[in-house]
Protein backbone atom coordinates (compact mmCIF):
# COMPACT_ATOMS: atom_id res chain seq x y z
CA UNK A 1 0.00 0.00 0.00
CA UNK A 2 0.87 3.57 -0.78
CA UNK A 3 2.26 5.56 1.97
CA UNK A 4 -0.32 8.45 2.69
CA UNK A 5 1.42 11.25 4.47
CA UNK A 6 -1.47 13.66 3.91
CA UNK A 7 -5.26 13.68 3.75
CA UNK A 8 -7.49 16.37 1.68
CA UNK A 9 -11.10 17.95 1.98
CA UNK A 10 -11.76 19.45 -1.29
CA UNK A 11 -14.84 21.58 -0.93
CA UNK A 12 -16.26 22.85 -4.08
CA UNK A 13 -18.96 26.29 -4.59
CA UNK A 14 -20.39 25.44 -7.51
CA UNK A 15 -20.10 28.94 -9.63
CA UNK A 16 -18.75 31.20 -6.87
CA UNK A 17 -16.81 34.11 -8.60
CA UNK A 18 -13.69 34.62 -6.21
CA UNK A 19 -14.74 38.52 -6.52
CA UNK A 20 -17.99 37.99 -4.10
CA UNK A 21 -15.60 36.68 -1.35
CA UNK A 22 -15.02 39.14 1.39
CA UNK A 23 -15.71 39.07 5.18
CA UNK A 24 -19.15 40.23 5.19
CA UNK A 25 -20.81 37.82 2.71
CA UNK A 26 -17.94 35.03 3.41
CA UNK A 27 -16.80 35.39 6.50
CA UNK A 28 -15.66 31.69 7.01
CA UNK A 29 -14.09 31.62 2.93
CA UNK A 30 -12.15 34.38 4.37
CA UNK A 31 -11.00 32.72 7.46
CA UNK A 32 -9.52 29.86 5.38
CA UNK A 33 -7.61 32.36 3.16
CA UNK A 34 -6.47 34.20 6.15
CA UNK A 35 -5.34 30.79 7.76
CA UNK A 36 -3.84 29.60 4.09
CA UNK A 37 -2.74 30.29 0.89
CA UNK A 38 -5.11 31.93 -1.87
CA UNK A 39 -4.28 31.10 -5.28
CA UNK A 40 -5.11 34.66 -6.29
CA UNK A 41 -4.61 33.43 -10.59
CA UNK A 42 -6.77 30.48 -10.23
CA UNK A 43 -8.57 29.44 -13.61
CA UNK A 44 -10.86 26.71 -15.01
CA UNK A 45 -10.74 24.99 -18.42
CA UNK A 46 -12.85 25.80 -21.46
CA UNK A 47 -16.11 25.10 -22.22
CA UNK A 48 -16.05 27.02 -18.71
CA UNK A 49 -18.85 24.30 -17.78
CA UNK A 50 -19.24 22.02 -14.42
CA UNK A 51 -19.35 19.22 -16.04
CA UNK A 52 -16.26 19.95 -18.24
CA UNK A 53 -14.07 21.60 -15.04
CA UNK A 54 -14.81 18.87 -12.47
CA UNK A 55 -13.90 15.78 -14.88
CA UNK A 56 -10.81 18.42 -15.13
CA UNK A 57 -10.69 18.56 -11.18
CA UNK A 58 -10.05 14.71 -11.20
CA UNK A 59 -8.28 13.81 -13.61
CA UNK A 60 -5.68 16.84 -13.68
CA UNK A 61 -6.18 17.06 -17.28
CA UNK A 62 -7.98 18.96 -19.89
CA UNK A 63 -11.20 18.02 -22.10
CA UNK A 64 -8.71 16.88 -24.44
CA UNK A 65 -7.64 14.55 -22.45
CA UNK A 66 -10.88 13.23 -20.44
CA UNK A 67 -13.28 13.76 -23.42
CA UNK A 68 -16.23 15.38 -21.41
CA UNK A 69 -16.55 18.24 -23.84
CA UNK A 70 -19.60 19.89 -22.68
CA UNK A 71 -22.20 19.61 -20.17
CA UNK A 72 -24.00 18.01 -23.04
CA UNK A 73 -22.74 16.53 -26.60
CA UNK A 74 -23.05 14.37 -29.23
CA UNK A 75 -22.24 10.78 -29.35
CA UNK A 76 -20.93 10.33 -32.80
CA UNK A 77 -19.55 6.37 -31.71
CA UNK A 78 -22.49 5.44 -31.06
CA UNK A 79 -25.18 3.79 -33.15
CA UNK A 80 -27.34 5.27 -34.40
CA UNK A 81 -26.00 8.71 -33.04
CA UNK A 82 -27.43 9.91 -29.25
CA UNK A 83 -27.28 13.29 -27.42
CA UNK A 84 -25.59 12.91 -24.14
CA UNK A 85 -27.27 14.96 -21.50
CA UNK A 86 -24.42 14.44 -18.67
CA UNK A 87 -27.13 15.44 -15.70
CA UNK A 88 -28.32 12.27 -15.69
CA UNK A 89 -26.52 9.88 -13.75
CA UNK A 90 -28.23 6.16 -15.35
CA UNK A 91 -26.64 7.23 -18.67
CA UNK A 92 -23.29 8.06 -17.86
CA UNK A 93 -23.14 4.75 -15.77
CA UNK A 94 -24.54 2.95 -19.24
CA UNK A 95 -22.17 4.97 -21.19
CA UNK A 96 -19.02 3.57 -18.76
CA UNK A 97 -20.18 0.17 -19.14
CA UNK A 98 -20.61 -0.26 -22.86
CA UNK A 99 -17.47 1.39 -23.17
CA UNK A 100 -15.59 -0.71 -20.87
CA UNK A 101 -14.58 2.10 -18.54
CA UNK A 102 -13.43 4.64 -20.64
CA UNK A 103 -16.30 7.34 -19.94
CA UNK A 104 -13.58 9.55 -19.22
CA UNK A 105 -10.55 8.74 -21.45
CA UNK A 106 -8.03 9.67 -18.49
CA UNK A 107 -7.57 8.09 -14.58
CA UNK A 108 -9.56 10.24 -12.49
CA UNK A 109 -8.04 10.67 -8.82
CA UNK A 110 -10.58 8.04 -7.19
CA UNK A 111 -9.33 5.26 -9.54
CA UNK A 112 -5.53 6.05 -8.87
CA UNK A 113 -6.15 6.11 -5.08
CA UNK A 114 -8.49 2.69 -5.50
CA UNK A 115 -5.62 1.00 -7.23
CA UNK A 116 -3.23 2.49 -4.42
CA UNK A 117 -5.92 0.68 -1.74
CA UNK A 118 -6.58 4.03 -0.47
CA UNK A 119 -10.03 5.34 -0.08
CA UNK A 120 -12.00 8.53 -1.49
CA UNK A 121 -15.37 9.75 -0.62
CA UNK A 122 -17.63 12.25 -2.63
CA UNK A 123 -20.56 14.15 -0.72
CA UNK A 124 -22.12 16.31 -3.63
CA UNK A 125 -25.48 18.35 -4.00
CA UNK A 126 -24.77 19.16 -7.62
CA UNK A 127 -27.02 16.89 -10.42
CA UNK A 128 -26.74 13.39 -10.42
CA UNK A 129 -24.32 13.25 -13.18
CA UNK A 130 -22.22 15.64 -11.83
CA UNK A 131 -22.10 13.58 -8.72
CA UNK A 132 -21.28 10.39 -10.51
CA UNK A 133 -18.14 12.54 -12.39
CA UNK A 134 -16.42 13.29 -9.14
CA UNK A 135 -15.81 9.28 -9.05
CA UNK A 136 -17.48 7.65 -11.70
CA UNK A 137 -16.01 4.28 -10.32
CA UNK A 138 -16.44 4.06 -7.08
CA UNK A 139 -18.58 1.00 -6.86
CA UNK A 140 -15.58 -0.90 -7.74
CA UNK A 141 -13.53 0.10 -5.19
CA UNK A 142 -16.36 0.09 -2.71
CA UNK A 143 -15.96 4.04 -1.97
CA UNK A 144 -18.74 6.14 -0.90
CA UNK A 145 -20.14 8.31 -3.06
CA UNK A 146 -23.24 10.45 -2.05
CA UNK A 147 -25.79 12.89 -3.32
CA UNK A 148 -27.59 15.53 -1.71
CA UNK A 149 -30.83 14.53 -3.43
CA UNK A 150 -30.93 11.54 -5.73
CA UNK A 151 -30.35 7.94 -4.89
CA UNK A 152 -29.00 7.38 -8.41
CA UNK A 153 -26.12 9.26 -8.09
CA UNK A 154 -25.21 7.12 -4.78
CA UNK A 155 -23.08 4.01 -3.80
CA UNK A 156 -22.96 1.45 -2.02
CA UNK A 157 -26.47 0.82 -1.37
CA UNK A 158 -26.47 0.16 2.41
CA UNK A 159 -24.26 3.17 3.56
CA UNK A 160 -27.32 5.07 1.95
CA UNK A 161 -29.67 3.33 3.67
CA UNK A 162 -27.64 3.65 7.00
CA UNK A 163 -27.47 7.67 5.85
CA UNK A 164 -31.09 7.42 5.76
CA UNK A 165 -31.71 5.79 9.02
CA UNK A 166 -29.52 8.70 10.53
CA UNK A 167 -30.88 11.80 8.70
CA UNK A 168 -33.72 10.84 6.62
CA UNK A 169 -34.62 10.77 3.12
CA UNK A 170 -32.63 12.97 0.93
CA UNK A 171 -34.29 16.03 0.39
CA UNK A 172 -35.81 16.71 -2.92
CA UNK A 173 -34.63 19.45 -5.51
CA UNK A 174 -36.66 23.18 -4.53
CA UNK A 175 -38.63 24.87 -6.87
CA UNK A 176 -36.99 26.06 -9.52
CA UNK A 177 -35.55 29.62 -8.40
CA UNK A 178 -35.17 28.95 -4.83
CA UNK A 179 -32.07 28.62 -3.33
CA UNK A 180 -30.98 24.95 -2.62
CA UNK A 181 -30.59 25.20 1.37
CA UNK A 182 -31.23 22.10 2.85
CA UNK A 183 -29.15 19.66 1.14
CA UNK A 184 -26.00 21.54 1.66
CA UNK A 185 -26.25 21.11 5.27
CA UNK A 186 -27.40 17.44 5.03
CA UNK A 187 -24.10 16.78 3.02
CA UNK A 188 -22.09 18.87 6.01
CA UNK A 189 -23.92 16.80 8.44
CA UNK A 190 -23.03 13.75 6.92
CA UNK A 191 -19.54 14.33 6.82
CA UNK A 192 -19.14 15.73 10.29
CA UNK A 193 -21.32 13.01 11.86
CA UNK A 194 -20.74 9.68 10.44
CA UNK A 195 -18.35 9.85 6.91
CA UNK A 196 -15.38 11.09 9.40
CA UNK A 197 -15.93 9.43 12.68
CA UNK A 198 -16.56 6.05 10.69
CA UNK A 199 -15.03 6.08 7.60
CA UNK A 200 -12.12 8.78 7.87
CA UNK A 201 -11.47 8.60 3.98
CA UNK A 202 -8.09 9.74 2.60
CA UNK A 203 -10.02 11.90 0.23
CA UNK A 204 -12.87 13.56 0.48
CA UNK A 205 -14.33 16.12 -1.64
CA UNK A 206 -17.56 18.07 -0.86
CA UNK A 207 -19.53 19.71 -3.37
CA UNK A 208 -22.29 22.51 -2.74
CA UNK A 209 -24.16 22.84 -5.63
CA UNK A 210 -24.58 26.65 -5.08
CA UNK A 211 -24.88 29.31 -5.64
CA UNK A 212 -24.64 27.99 -9.38
CA UNK A 213 -28.56 27.36 -9.32
CA UNK A 214 -29.18 30.44 -7.74
CA UNK A 215 -27.47 32.67 -9.97
CA UNK A 216 -29.08 31.08 -12.93
CA UNK A 217 -32.47 32.25 -11.91
CA UNK A 218 -31.64 34.95 -9.62
CA UNK A 219 -28.86 36.98 -10.83
CA UNK A 220 -25.25 36.27 -9.81
CA UNK A 221 -25.51 38.93 -7.46
CA UNK A 222 -29.33 39.03 -6.62
CA UNK A 223 -30.47 38.32 -2.97
CA UNK A 224 -31.51 34.55 -3.09
CA UNK A 225 -27.80 34.00 -4.60
CA UNK A 226 -26.41 35.87 -1.98
CA UNK A 227 -28.89 33.75 0.73
CA UNK A 228 -27.70 30.34 -1.37
CA UNK A 229 -23.52 31.88 -0.64
CA UNK A 230 -24.38 33.06 2.91
CA UNK A 231 -25.72 29.07 3.85
CA UNK A 232 -23.28 27.55 1.96
CA UNK A 233 -20.67 29.97 4.09
CA UNK A 234 -21.99 28.75 7.18
CA UNK A 235 -21.67 25.35 6.37
CA UNK A 236 -18.21 25.65 5.87
CA UNK A 237 -17.54 27.38 9.05
CA UNK A 238 -18.35 24.16 10.80
CA UNK A 239 -16.37 22.50 8.42
CA UNK A 240 -13.85 24.64 9.14
CA UNK A 241 -14.29 24.69 13.18
CA UNK A 242 -13.79 21.23 13.01
CA UNK A 243 -10.33 21.60 11.15
CA UNK A 244 -9.16 23.48 13.21
CA UNK A 245 -10.01 21.15 16.44
CA UNK A 246 -9.89 17.78 15.41
CA UNK A 247 -9.14 17.38 11.01
CA UNK A 248 -5.87 20.20 11.12
CA UNK A 249 -4.01 17.83 14.28
CA UNK A 250 -5.02 14.71 12.05
CA UNK A 251 -3.24 15.73 8.95
CA UNK A 252 -6.13 16.71 6.99
CA UNK A 253 -5.42 19.31 4.51
CA UNK A 254 -7.88 21.62 3.12
CA UNK A 255 -8.81 22.93 -0.50
CA UNK A 256 -11.43 25.40 -1.13
CA UNK A 257 -12.19 25.71 -4.80
CA UNK A 258 -15.00 26.49 -7.34
CA UNK A 259 -15.38 25.26 -10.79
CA UNK A 260 -16.21 28.52 -12.89
CA UNK A 261 -17.27 32.15 -12.27
CA UNK A 262 -20.74 33.99 -13.99
CA UNK A 263 -21.03 37.09 -16.27
CA UNK A 264 -24.37 38.04 -16.84
CA UNK A 265 -27.16 37.50 -19.92
CA UNK A 266 -27.92 40.85 -21.40
CA UNK A 267 -29.35 40.32 -25.12
CA UNK A 268 -31.44 36.83 -25.92
CA UNK A 269 -30.32 35.76 -29.27
CA UNK A 270 -31.53 32.29 -31.31
CA UNK A 271 -28.16 30.40 -32.80
CA UNK A 272 -31.11 28.15 -34.35
CA UNK A 273 -33.30 31.21 -35.97
CA UNK A 274 -29.92 32.51 -37.35
CA UNK A 275 -28.79 29.75 -38.96
CA UNK A 276 -31.92 29.00 -40.37
CA UNK A 277 -32.34 31.99 -42.19
CA UNK A 278 -28.66 31.04 -43.62
CA UNK A 279 -30.39 27.97 -45.08
CA UNK A 280 -29.15 25.05 -42.41
CA UNK A 281 -31.32 22.88 -41.42
CA UNK A 282 -30.62 22.79 -37.40
CA UNK A 283 -32.04 21.08 -34.47
CA UNK A 284 -31.11 19.94 -31.00
CA UNK A 285 -30.20 16.84 -31.69
CA UNK A 286 -29.50 14.27 -34.84
CA UNK A 287 -32.16 13.65 -36.96
CA UNK A 288 -33.53 12.71 -40.14
CA UNK A 289 -32.71 16.00 -42.78
CA UNK A 290 -30.84 18.23 -39.77
CA UNK A 291 -27.73 18.67 -41.38
CA UNK A 292 -26.28 20.28 -37.67
CA UNK A 293 -27.24 19.77 -34.26
CA UNK A 294 -26.99 22.32 -32.37
CA UNK A 295 -26.47 21.50 -28.49
CA UNK A 296 -28.44 23.56 -26.04
CA UNK A 297 -26.62 25.61 -23.51
CA UNK A 298 -24.26 28.70 -23.04
CA UNK A 299 -21.02 26.75 -25.35
CA UNK A 300 -21.79 27.02 -29.02
CA UNK A 301 -21.36 23.13 -29.97
CA UNK A 302 -22.26 22.40 -33.42
CA UNK A 303 -21.81 19.26 -35.05
CA UNK A 304 -22.54 19.01 -38.75
CA UNK A 305 -24.12 16.08 -40.55
CA UNK A 306 -21.99 16.49 -43.46
CA UNK A 307 -17.84 17.01 -42.03
CA UNK A 308 -16.64 18.09 -45.41
CA UNK A 309 -14.34 21.27 -45.09
CA UNK A 310 -16.79 22.95 -47.51
CA UNK A 311 -19.62 22.56 -45.16
CA UNK A 312 -17.37 23.86 -41.72
CA UNK A 313 -16.36 26.51 -43.79
CA UNK A 314 -19.79 27.47 -45.04
CA UNK A 315 -21.17 27.34 -41.24
CA UNK A 316 -18.19 29.57 -40.29
CA UNK A 317 -18.61 31.92 -42.54
CA UNK A 318 -22.46 32.48 -41.39
CA UNK A 319 -21.25 32.65 -37.84
CA UNK A 320 -18.97 35.25 -38.51
CA UNK A 321 -21.67 37.65 -39.56
CA UNK A 322 -23.72 37.44 -36.21
CA UNK A 323 -23.39 40.54 -34.00
CA UNK A 324 -23.75 37.35 -31.05
CA UNK A 325 -20.64 35.73 -32.05
CA UNK A 326 -17.56 35.13 -30.07
CA UNK A 327 -14.56 33.32 -30.73
CA UNK A 328 -14.59 30.43 -32.63
CA UNK A 329 -12.36 27.08 -32.94
CA UNK A 330 -12.18 23.73 -35.45
CA UNK A 331 -9.81 21.31 -35.97
CA UNK A 332 -6.00 22.70 -36.63
CA UNK A 333 -5.09 23.85 -39.90
CA UNK A 334 -2.02 25.02 -38.19
CA UNK A 335 -0.69 26.11 -34.65
CA UNK A 336 -2.85 28.90 -34.65
CA UNK A 337 -5.46 28.87 -36.86
CA UNK A 338 -8.39 26.13 -37.79
CA UNK A 339 -9.58 24.51 -40.66
CA UNK A 340 -12.20 27.15 -41.21
CA UNK A 341 -11.14 30.65 -42.31
CA UNK A 342 -11.67 33.15 -39.27
CA UNK A 343 -11.42 30.53 -36.51
CA UNK A 344 -8.39 29.43 -34.25
CA UNK A 345 -7.20 25.84 -34.04
CA UNK A 346 -9.21 23.98 -30.97
CA UNK A 347 -5.89 22.50 -29.35
CA UNK A 348 -5.19 26.06 -28.53
CA UNK A 349 -8.48 25.98 -25.80
CA UNK A 350 -7.30 22.32 -25.00
CA UNK A 351 -10.78 20.59 -26.71
CA UNK A 352 -9.32 18.61 -29.18
CA UNK A 353 -10.77 15.10 -28.32
CA UNK A 354 -12.47 12.67 -30.64
CA UNK A 355 -16.23 13.67 -29.09
CA UNK A 356 -15.54 17.65 -29.59
CA UNK A 357 -17.90 19.58 -31.97
CA UNK A 358 -16.96 20.26 -35.45
CA UNK A 359 -17.48 23.94 -34.00
CA UNK A 360 -17.27 25.69 -30.95
CA UNK A 361 -17.92 28.68 -30.25
CA UNK A 362 -18.71 31.67 -27.34
CA UNK A 363 -20.92 33.55 -26.98
CA UNK A 364 -19.96 37.49 -26.98
CA UNK A 365 -19.40 38.61 -23.89
CA UNK A 366 -18.14 42.37 -22.90
CA UNK A 367 -17.21 44.32 -19.18
CA UNK A 368 -20.95 45.97 -19.67
CA UNK A 369 -21.72 46.36 -15.45
CA UNK A 370 -24.68 44.55 -14.21
CA UNK A 371 -27.71 45.92 -11.60
CA UNK A 372 -25.63 44.32 -8.94
CA UNK A 373 -21.92 46.59 -9.83
CA UNK A 374 -20.75 43.12 -11.33
CA UNK A 375 -18.30 43.38 -14.56
CA UNK A 376 -19.46 40.86 -17.22
CA UNK A 377 -22.02 40.74 -19.55
CA UNK A 378 -23.04 38.44 -22.48
CA UNK A 379 -25.50 37.26 -25.36
CA UNK A 380 -27.03 34.08 -24.98
CA UNK A 381 -29.50 31.60 -26.13
CA UNK A 382 -31.82 30.20 -23.63
CA UNK A 383 -35.63 31.02 -22.23
CA UNK A 384 -35.12 32.77 -19.49
CA UNK A 385 -34.92 37.01 -19.06
CA UNK A 386 -31.94 39.09 -18.88
CA UNK A 387 -30.10 40.04 -16.06
CA UNK A 388 -29.32 36.05 -14.96
CA UNK A 389 -26.15 34.33 -14.42
CA UNK A 390 -24.34 32.37 -17.34
CA UNK A 391 -21.10 30.83 -17.45
CA UNK A 392 -19.67 28.11 -20.34
CA UNK A 393 -17.75 30.67 -22.68
CA UNK A 394 -14.10 32.48 -22.23
CA UNK A 395 -14.74 35.63 -20.74
CA UNK A 396 -12.40 36.19 -17.61
CA UNK A 397 -14.74 36.29 -15.21
CA UNK A 398 -16.26 33.12 -16.31
CA UNK A 399 -12.50 31.66 -16.53
CA UNK A 400 -11.55 33.23 -13.01
CA UNK A 401 -12.31 30.42 -9.93
CA UNK A 402 -11.77 30.28 -6.59
CA UNK A 403 -8.70 28.49 -5.05
CA UNK A 404 -7.95 28.43 -1.69
CA UNK A 405 -4.72 25.83 0.55
CA UNK A 406 -4.37 25.63 4.32
CA UNK A 407 -2.83 22.59 5.82
CA UNK A 408 0.38 21.77 7.58
CA UNK A 409 1.29 21.18 4.09
CA UNK A 410 1.01 24.13 2.35
CA UNK A 411 2.25 27.93 3.08
CA UNK A 412 0.03 29.81 5.38
CA UNK A 413 -0.46 33.20 7.12
CA UNK A 414 -2.59 34.72 4.36
CA UNK A 415 -0.47 34.08 1.94
CA UNK A 416 -1.43 34.83 -1.86
CA UNK A 417 -0.09 33.83 -4.80
CA UNK A 418 -0.36 35.52 -8.06
CA UNK A 419 1.09 33.22 -10.38
CA UNK A 420 -1.64 31.28 -12.26
CA UNK A 421 -2.96 27.97 -11.20
CA UNK A 422 -5.77 26.11 -12.76
CA UNK A 423 -8.34 23.34 -11.83
CA UNK A 424 -6.12 20.86 -13.62
CA UNK A 425 -3.20 21.47 -11.15
CA UNK A 426 -5.07 20.16 -7.51
CA UNK A 427 -5.21 16.53 -8.09
CA UNK A 428 -1.36 16.26 -9.74
CA UNK A 429 -0.52 18.96 -5.98
CA UNK A 430 -2.36 15.96 -4.04
CA UNK A 431 -0.53 13.53 -5.80
CA UNK A 432 3.03 14.78 -5.70
CA UNK A 433 2.40 15.27 -1.76
CA UNK A 434 1.49 11.50 -0.88
CA UNK A 435 4.71 10.58 -3.30
CA UNK A 436 2.56 9.46 -5.42
CA UNK A 437 3.72 9.02 -9.41
CA UNK A 438 1.74 11.70 -11.64
CA UNK A 439 0.50 10.14 -15.03
CA UNK A 440 1.24 11.35 -18.44
CA UNK A 441 -2.76 12.25 -18.90
CA UNK A 442 -2.22 14.86 -16.61
CA UNK A 443 -1.91 18.54 -18.15
CA UNK A 444 -1.79 20.16 -14.87
CA UNK A 445 1.16 20.68 -12.45
CA UNK A 446 2.45 20.70 -8.73
CA UNK A 447 1.66 23.59 -7.28
CA UNK A 448 4.85 24.42 -5.75
CA UNK A 449 4.56 28.07 -4.95
CA UNK A 450 2.49 27.31 -2.01
CA UNK A 451 3.94 24.05 -0.15
CA UNK A 452 5.52 24.48 2.81
CA UNK A 453 9.45 25.38 2.12
CA UNK A 454 8.39 26.40 -1.61
CA UNK A 455 10.47 29.70 -0.55
CA UNK A 456 13.42 27.26 -0.37
CA UNK A 457 13.06 26.50 -3.39
CA UNK A 458 12.92 28.06 -7.46
CA UNK A 459 9.58 29.17 -7.78
CA UNK A 460 7.72 28.46 -11.48
CA UNK A 461 8.70 30.61 -14.37
CA UNK A 462 5.95 32.52 -15.14
CA UNK A 463 5.93 33.42 -19.37
CA UNK A 464 4.61 36.85 -20.82
CA UNK A 465 1.16 36.39 -21.46
CA UNK A 466 0.77 35.47 -25.13
CA UNK A 467 -2.47 37.13 -27.95
CA UNK A 468 -3.29 35.17 -30.83
CA UNK A 469 -5.67 36.81 -33.23
CA UNK A 470 -7.41 36.01 -36.52
CA UNK A 471 -10.33 36.61 -37.88
CA UNK A 472 -12.43 36.99 -41.26
CA UNK A 473 -13.31 39.62 -43.40
CA UNK A 474 -15.10 42.32 -40.11
CA UNK A 475 -14.56 39.89 -37.88
CA UNK A 476 -11.91 39.61 -35.30
CA UNK A 477 -10.79 37.28 -32.34
CA UNK A 478 -8.32 37.42 -30.18
CA UNK A 479 -7.24 34.53 -27.61
CA UNK A 480 -4.48 35.14 -24.45
CA UNK A 481 -2.67 32.51 -22.64
CA UNK A 482 -0.01 32.53 -19.86
CA UNK A 483 2.56 29.59 -19.66
CA UNK A 484 3.71 28.77 -16.17
CA UNK A 485 6.66 26.30 -16.94
CA UNK A 486 4.80 23.67 -19.14
CA UNK A 487 1.60 24.27 -18.35
CA UNK A 488 -0.75 27.09 -20.51
CA UNK A 489 -3.54 28.15 -18.56
CA UNK A 490 -6.43 31.01 -20.75
CA UNK A 491 -6.51 34.24 -19.49
CA UNK A 492 -9.67 35.49 -22.21
CA UNK A 493 -11.27 35.27 -25.55
CA UNK A 494 -12.67 37.90 -27.19
CA UNK A 495 -14.47 38.97 -30.55
CA UNK A 496 -14.68 42.14 -32.05
CA UNK A 497 -14.19 44.26 -29.03
CA UNK A 498 -11.58 46.88 -27.11
CA UNK A 499 -10.14 44.23 -25.46
CA UNK A 500 -6.33 45.74 -24.59
CA UNK A 501 -3.77 43.68 -24.13
CA UNK A 502 -1.53 43.96 -20.72
CA UNK A 503 1.60 45.58 -21.63
CA UNK A 504 4.46 43.80 -22.81
CA UNK A 505 1.95 41.15 -24.42
CA UNK A 506 3.05 39.17 -27.41
CA UNK A 507 1.08 38.91 -30.11
CA UNK A 508 1.10 36.67 -33.18
CA UNK A 509 -1.83 37.21 -35.65
CA UNK A 510 -2.67 34.42 -38.40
Amino acid sequence: MTSFDHKFLIVSFDGLRPDLIDSVQTPNIARLQRLGATLAAQRTVYPSETRVAFPSLVTGATASRHGMVGNKYVDRLAMPQRYVDTADAVLLDRINRESSGMLMSAPTLGELLGRAGRSMAVLATNTPGTTRFFHHKAEQFGHIRLSGHFPEACTPADVLLEIEQRFGSLPPVPPQGEPDIEAQTLITSIFLDHLWPKHAPDVTVLSYGEPDTASHFNGTGGAKTRQAIAHCDAEFGRLLDWWEAEGRQAGVQIIALSDHGHITAHTRVSVIDSLKATGFVPDIAPGDGVDVVVVPGQVGALYLADRSVTQMIRLVEALVEEPWIGPIFTAARNEVEGIAPGSFASHLVFTDHIRAPDVYFAFRADDGVDEFGLVGGTFYDNPRRPGLGLHGGLHPKELASVGIVAGSAFRGGGHVSAIPSGICDIVPTILSLNGMAIPDSMTGRVLTEVIAGAADVELPMVGTPHVLETGLNSYRQRLQRTSVNRTIYLDGGWANSEAVSPAGASMERA
